[in-house]
This record gives C-alpha cells, sequence and structure tokens, in this order.
C-alpha cells in the first residue's frame, strides 16, 4: 500500500474544494475551521467560519469577548459546548501562553476542547507535523479499502486505525496528506452511494472487491436517545415579553429561552398548567439532537407574570434576537412569526 499517499494527494490537487482556510497556515483559522467543523457540513459552517474571522480576526480578539457574544454567533450551529471552549481556550493562550498559540501537537492537545484529531489537523496543517488525523471519514475510507470490521467505536478499534493511519501518512507532506485522506472520505467515499468508479484508491479497495461497502464501517455501540417533553410560556403584552437565562449544566448552557416547565409526559393531566388559559398552543414540536429528543409545546399568553425569577427578565419582542437562543426557539420565532 505505499501507493496510498501519493494516489490521494495526486486526486486532492485538482479536486480539492477552494476552503478559505485551505490557504492559510495560520493556526487560529485553522483551529476555529476545525471547531466549526465538528458535526457540521461545510456549507453550512462556511459562513459561521467567515463571521467568527471578521468579528474575531484573532485569539486576542475571541479572549476579549463575552461568552454571551460568542454564542449569540454561534446560534444555529448547536453542540454550543464547543463555542464555550473555544472561549475558554482562547482565554488560555491569551493569559498563560502570552497569546502564541502552541506550534505543536502535544501543547495544542492541553487545549480545552481539543481532542487527538483536532491536535493532529492543526499541527499538521499549520507547523507539518507528521501527525495523521482519524476523524469520521477516514474511519470509513480506511475501514473500506482495507475492509476492516473492527467496530471504530471500540477501544480497540480506535487504536487500530490510528496505527493504520500513522502507518499510510508520508511525514514530508503530512499536511496535505491529512487534508486529501479528509477529502476523498467526504466527497468520495460517502456513507450512502460511494463514488467507487472515480475513486483514486478504487484498485486497492478491499470491501469493494469482497462486495462489503455498506457493511463498513462497523459500529457497536447504540446511542441512547434521551426523551423530554417541554412546555414554553410565551408571555405577550404591549409589545413585551419574558425570557430566561439557562445556568444549570444542561443543554444549551448560559442560552436564552422562553420560560419553560418539563414534565415526565407531555400529556399529564394532574400536572398544575399555567398555560390554561393560553390564547394559542402549538401542536407537539420534535426537535432531535445528538443523544436527546425534545418534544416541546410552546403556549402563548396574553399578559406579563406577576413576579420573574432570577434568571428571568422582561424584553422588548422586537429585541428577542440581541440574546443568544437556541436552534428550536429561533426556529420556532421563524415559523411562528405572526403570533409573536
Amino acid at each position: 500500500m505505499s501507493d496510498f499517499s501519493l494516489l490521494i494527494r495526486e486526486w486532492y490537487r485538482p479536486n480539492k474544494r477552494n476552503l478559505p482556510w485551505r490557504n492559510s497556515d495560520n493556526p487560529y483559522f485553522i483551529w476555529l475551521s476545525e471547531i466549526i467543523m465538528q458535526q457540521t457540513r461545510v456549507e453550512q459552517g462556511l459562513s459561521y467560519y467567515n463571521k467568527f474571522i471578521s468579528n474575531y480576526p484573532t485569539v486576542q480578539d475571541l479572549a476579549n469577548a463575552s461568552e454571551e457574544d460568542i454564542l449569540n454567533d454561534w446560534q444555529g450551529l448547536g453542540y454550543y459546548s464547543r463555542a464555550r471552549n473555544l472561549h475558554a481556550a482562547a482565554k488560555f493562550i491569551c493569559n498563560e501562553l502570552n497569546g502564541e498559540f502552541p506550534n505543536n501537537y502535544e501543547s495544542i492537545l492541553q487545549l480545552k476542547g481539543i481532542g487527538q484529531y483536532t491536535a493532529s489537523a492543526i499541527s499538521s496543517f499549520a507547523f507539518g507535523e507528521c501527525k495523521a488525523v482519524v476523524d469520521g471519514n477516514v474511519y470509513r475510507l480506511l475501514s473500506r479499502v482495507f475492509d476492516i470490521d473492527t467496530p471504530i467505536d471500540s477501544t480497540i478499534g480506535k487504536k487500530k486505525f490510528q496505527q493504520l493511519a500513522d502507518e499510510l501518512i508520508d511525514c514530508k507532506r503530512a499536511g496535505e496528506h491529512n487534508q486529501a485522506i479528509m477529502e476523498v472520505g467526504a466527497m468520495i467515499c460517502s456513507p450512502n452511494n460511494p463514488l467507487c468508479m472515480e475513486c483514486p484508491l478504487n484498485e486497492l479497495c478491499l470491501a469493494k472487491e469482497k462486495g462489503t461497502i455498506s457493511q463498513r464501517p462497523v459500529k457497536s455501540k447504540k446511542v441512547k436517545v434521551r426523551k423530554r417533553n417541554f412546555h414554553f410560556l410565551i408571555y405577550q403584552s404591549e409589545g413585551k415579553t419574558v425570557i430566561e437565562k439557562r445556568t444549570a449544566s444542561d443543554i444549551w448552557k448560559n442560552m436564552y429561552q422562553f420560560p419553560l416547565i418539563e414534565v415526565d409526559n407531555t400529556d399529564k393531566n394532574d400536572y398544575s398548567k399555567p398555560w390554561k388559559d393560553a390564547s394559542f398552543q402549538s401542536e407537539k414540536i420534535t426537535h432531535i439532537l445528538s443523544h436527546q429528543k425534545i418534544i416541546a409545546v410552546f403556549h402563548h399568553i396574553n399578559h406579563l407574570p406577576e413576579q420573574l425569577n432570577s434568571n428571568q427578565q422582561i424584553i422588548l419582542q422586537e429585541n428577542i434576537q440581541d440574546y443568544p437562543l437556541p436552534r428550536l426557539i429561533d426556529k420556532y420565532l421563524m415559523d411562528f412569526s405572526h403570533l409573536f
């Protein structure tokens, strides 16, 4: 398999997508791109990358920003812990590293929110360090090319795939190799309907030869999905409404929502419902997160509450977008703008 790196790099040069972070060896820009693109399609993440580069052109700008501003700019991208970790790491770089981004794998790995893959990507792209990346695209590509049935989510599997990736990388061209292997995985060796006839590794692919492409990669663990039932109370009077800040260690921490009551079952009849006189009640809206399924109902109430708790505040309805909102709330406001 000595041709592996050469084949993917030769394909990559004329076929790669023109992405702005690929035209830079600035570790800060590369770091931003890697964090933003986690669990995110490039088409969606690109606008966020450009926004962050514009609003926070240096790591110092990011560190000096408020968490609320960062969460607001992150709104709609999901996995908000990424934004909080990004902010914490920027502060660490400025306060502990004199504003200098770490320049090697081991040091990068110490930043909050950065794991083995991200540290390998930054160190190889920005500094040419010989560290092989293994992300979801690489797992899929390697499992097919080498017809590996070891589960990628097992301890043994993670070690096996990392060792294989380490063996395949061309250390003289580490950055280009890593970009190429991920790009082939993303653009050619897709989860469904891979473009095998266009693949530069077509003649080397054992899964294609054995007819096991659809069975690779193998996963052993099933994700347990937690079901939650949310009732949001939309108080409205004279152009004003109530929002509250989520402060618990849960989804959407430090973001804003309408006052919320969470129940065990949305159809419970013995629950004291403050929304009994609501002027409008939405149908149940399903919102899917990686490990949670939220069933949400929004209740419009034509008055303001008599009392607020410490996390709640009254604002003008027209100003609600000045606050970082979870995607569920933001989408509801878009879909039901005639009611708000």
